[in-house]
Formats: structure tokens, C-alpha cells, sequence
């Protein structure tokens, strides 16, 4: 099938005959991907995850029902072809499908019913409610994959996102709009930020992927990490680890519809991907299965095709804005593994988090010197900048000297610099550490950010001094003191 990329006089007709249908772009493109219904085929054959059927000529991306002899249908998804045969990608456990089974087209493409009602609730890749509240209302179908916000139409991101995260925003400042990848390994406390995140960061409204995730992890998401106040802006999508691949992939998707139709009703969203990672896994899974050749460490081509398609549709265009973070877990806490370097390169900025940092007992474990913010820059005020700057100088001398001050190699006095980075160390501790529920506002973290430069660039005192590190929960920053 070829799809035109003109309006046909009887799409124009069609779309005429609905008055309470706005003609749109998006309705033109949805009736632009209709075909007959009523095509049929057969199962031919089971090759590993994967369905072969015979005589069911659809694009690639319909939906299908396998009619099983002796249990309820079955959807699956058209991942491809292999000469005169469809594959499919069963959407559920295909247990009692068998040769002969009836395939019938349902659906030329996969979209997702988005209305008001949406915002607190948890639902399946498919869009359905998982929780146990009312059955949504019919409101708007858009389709799960969608073209990105063409380049030349994007308005530049030069307004600043406060997420109440003070690490975040005083190193890593982020803008409406903008793509950040959160980089770490499993256990150190990707969850707990995102649920920070959701809560503090000043958005319209959150749109939540959970993909791959343990079972008993969802749950625990939702009741100790997002909270009742986060749940009450958020919308959360699942698709646990047992389920199939598509279902995974089609997670992801759906989320990130949910966060387009948002946005283009004018609102600033919030969309958090755990993880972008098990996204990734799970098509590689479907490539490998539809007979792709492995490349990279076992990747097929399609994985890093489908990255920039997924990423691409968040940012800002001329209505709202999505501001995108996703989290990337590396294998064996190895950032440079194909997906993480990959994602480095497609995203606006990355956030480490470090087991050691972890271990340590600080959270959010975030490791200011290798994270990057690509848009601070464009974001921040000189003044800011030069202080973030300093403290960020003085961890970087103390991370340069840390194993010659920690086996007692180094000799106070030796060198002013270090003495000053040793000196401070308690003060850019307690700064960088932050309580789970914790909410740190904009103007405070500025404050105090601004007054930890200040005691960097102080004259040093004549003896060896120290920083009390008496920092509370209001968020007064430790004072200078004689040793």
C-alpha cells in the first residue's frame, strides 16, 4: 500500500460529512491510512516469538486478530514480510495458536483514545485504564507513531524549567522543551529522582512511561516514589517485563502520543521514560525474531533507526512544549555501551548517577563533573554561570586529588588550592545532597548557590580552616569558620 501524500477529493468529502470533526492535519493523515477491511489470512507457521502467516496482504504496523480454535482471539502486530508471508508480533502469550488459524485486519494503525479524564490515571499500552477507576470517556483518537515537529518550526528553548531539584538546577539547568538522558546502572536511584522530578518540576502535567519494569516496582512507584501529589498531574502508561515485546514498544509510543496531544492543547508536559534502555531491548528482541542481522553488540540496525524516531517527537513547537527525560540503564555501569553513546548523541544533555555517590549514602546521586546540560548556557545569567563554575572547579581539584588525600599521601599546605577543595568539601556536600521529599524552590537554590561561590572565592584564611557542616532542613548553607 502507498499512502499519498495529497488529500484525495474523497478523503475531503469524507471529512466534510463530520461537522463536529475539525478538519486537521492530523484527522487527514488518520483517514489517509484506511484500507479495506474484511482481508483475511491463515497461520502458516511459528518461528520463535514471531507467527507466519500466509495470504494477508497490510502494511507494516496494522493490527490483526488471531481467531485461535479453542481460546479467545489474539491481537498482534505486523512487523514485517518474507516473500509472499506477513510476520507477526503477538501482543500476548500465543499459546493454542495453530496452523490453519484464521488472521483478520482490525486495524490499519495503532492509536490511542486521549481526553481530560486521563490526567491520574494508570494505563496499558494500549491506552486502557489498569487502575480501578471509571472507564474513560471517548475523546480524541491520534495515532501512536507520529512525525516529529518538523526542524524549522521548532521555536528556540531560552526559558528555564525549575524542577526543585537543587543539583539539577544549579549544574544541569533545564529548559521547556528540552531532551536530557539520565545514565545509570540498576539500584542507584533512578526511580527516587524521577519521582523528585515529577513532583518539583513546575509542568502543566506528567506523562509517565513505565517500561519494562518489574511487577512489584510499578506499585511501589506509584504509592512511595510519585505520591498522591504526584499521581494528581500524572499520567502513567505500563508495560511490565512479562509482557511481549510490541507491548513494550507500543508503551513508549503511547506515552509519548499522550504527551503530543497535550502539547498541542497549549500545556507544558513533562514526559519521564524508565527506560528508554528496555525500549531499545525490546525491538531488538522483535528485529532479531523478524530475521535482521545483528550488529553492534547484538543490536540490529532497526534499534538505533527507531531511537531518533522516538526522541525526536518530544521538544517544543508553537503551542506547548514536552521536556523529555529519559532514563538509560547501562550494562555493568558501562556508559558507553552501543544505546548509551547512541542516546548521548540524539539527547540535549545527561545526567550520571554514580553507584560510588550511592554507596556513600547521598542522593540524588548525581555526578556533577561527567553530566552535562547542553542548553545551560542559553539559559542561565553570567552571574550564575561563573558560580556554578566555581563549585564545579573545586569538585573537579578534590576529584583529582581524592586518592592522595584519602591514603594520607598529601601533606596540608602543600598546595592552597587543594587545602581550599578539602577545606570546602563538607559545604558542596551538603549542598549537592537532598532529601527524597524534599523540595528545593528556584530562589533558594540560586541563593544558596550563590553564597557556596562566595565562600570559594574568599580570601583563604591563615590557618587551615573548615566548613561546618550545618546544614538543615530549611536549606541555610553551612558558614565559613577559624579553624
Amino acid at each position: 500500500m502507498v499512502e499519498s501524500t495529497q488529500t484525495s477529493p474523497e478523503i475531503q468529502r469524507l471529512s466534510a460529512g463530520f461537522p463536529s470533526i475539525p478538519r486537521s492535519k492530523h484527522w487527514t493523515q488518520c483517514l489517509q491510512r484506511i484500507v479495506p477491511y474484511g482481508i483475511t489470512g491463515h497461520v502458516r507457521s511459528i518461528r520463535g516469538t514471531t507467527v507466519v502467516v500466509d495470504g494477508l496482504p497490510v502494511p507494516v504496523g496494522s493490527l490483526v486478530r488471531i481467531h485461535r480454535r479453542n481460546q479467545a482471539s489474539l491481537n498482534a502486530e505486523v512487523i514485517g514480510f518474507d516473500g509472499g508471508r506477513t510476520i507477526l508480533a503477538p501482543l500476548d502469550n500465543f499459546d493454542g495458536v495453530g496452523q490453519g488459524d484464521s488472521v483478520e485486519l482490525f486495524q490499519t494503525y495503532r492509536s490511542v483514545n486521549v481526553c481530560p479524564e486521563l490526567i491520574g490515571r494508570v494505563l496499558d499500552a494500549t491506552g486502557t485504564p489498569m487502575d480501578d477507576g471509571k472507564s474513560l470517556p471517548f475523546g480524541m483518537k491520534v495515532p501512536c507513531d507520529a512525525p516529529p515537529v518538523p526542524a524549522l518550526t521548532r521555536p528556540p528553548i531560552d526559558k528555564i524549567l525549575p524542577t526543585q531539584v537543587r543539583t539539577i538546577d544549579s549544574f544541569l539547568t533545564i529548559g521547556y522543551g528540552q531532551r536530557v538522558g539520565i545514565f545509570a546502572g540498576s539500584g542507584v536511584g533512578k526511580s527516587t529522582l524521577l519521582g523528585m522530578l515529577a513532583r518539583g518540576t513546575q509542568a502543566d502535567c506528567v506523562v509517565i512511561a513505565l517500561i519494562g519494569e518489574r511487577g512489584r516496582e510499578v506499585r511501589e512507584f506509584l504509592d512511595r516514589d510519585l505520591g498522591e501529589e504526584g499521581r494528581a498531574k500524572s499520567v502513567t502508561v505500563v508495560a511490565t517485563s512479562d509482557q511481549p515485546a510490541p507491548k513494550r514498544i507500543l508503551a513508549a509510543k503511547t506515552a509519548t502520543a499522550i504527551a503530543e496531544s497535550l502539547r498541542d492543547e497549549g500545556k507544558n508536559v513533562l514526559l519521564l521514560m524508565d527506560s528508554v534502555t528496555r525500549f531499545a531491548m525490546a525491538q531488538r528482541e522483535i528485529g532479531l525474531a523478524a530475521g535482521e542481522v545483528p550488529t553492534t553488540r547484538g543490536y540490529p540496525p532497526s534499534v538505533f533507526a527507531m531511537l531518533p524516531q522516538l526522541v525526536e517527537r518530544t521538544g517544543i513547537n508553537q503551542r506547548g512544549s514536552i521536556t523529555a527525560l529519559y532514563t538509560v540503564l547501562v550494562e555493568g555501569d558501562d556508559t558507553n555501551e552501543p544505546i548509551s553513546d547512541a542516546l548521548r548523541g540524539l539527547l540535549d544533555g545527561h545526567i550520571h548517577l554514580s553507584r560510588n555517590i550511592a554507596s556513600r549514602g547521598r542522593y540524588p546521586a548525581i555526578d556533577v563533573l561527567p553530566s552535562l546540560s547542553r542548553l545551560q548556557s542559553q539559559l542561565i545569567t553570567r552571574d550564575m554561570r561563573s558560580a556554578a563554575d566555581s563549585v564545579r572547579s573545586m569538585m573537579a581539584l578534590y576529584k583529582e586529588n581524592e586518592d592522595l588525600i584519602n591514603i594520607g599521601a598529601y601533606q596540608r599546605g602543600s598546595n592552597g588550592s587543594i587545602d581550599r577543595a578539602i577545606q570546602l568539601r563538607p559545604a558542596i556536600e551538603a549542598f549537592l545532597a537532598q532529601g527524597q521529599h524534599e523540595l528545593v524552590p528556584w530562589e533558594t537554590t540560586l541563593s544558596q548557590l550563590t553564597q557556596l561561590a562566595l565562600a570559594i572565592n574568599a580570601p583563604a584564611a591563615p590557618n587551615n580552616g573548615a566548613i561546618a557542616n550545618n546544614s538543615n532542613a530549611s536549606g541555610a548553607m553551612p558558614q565559613t569558620r577559624a579553624a
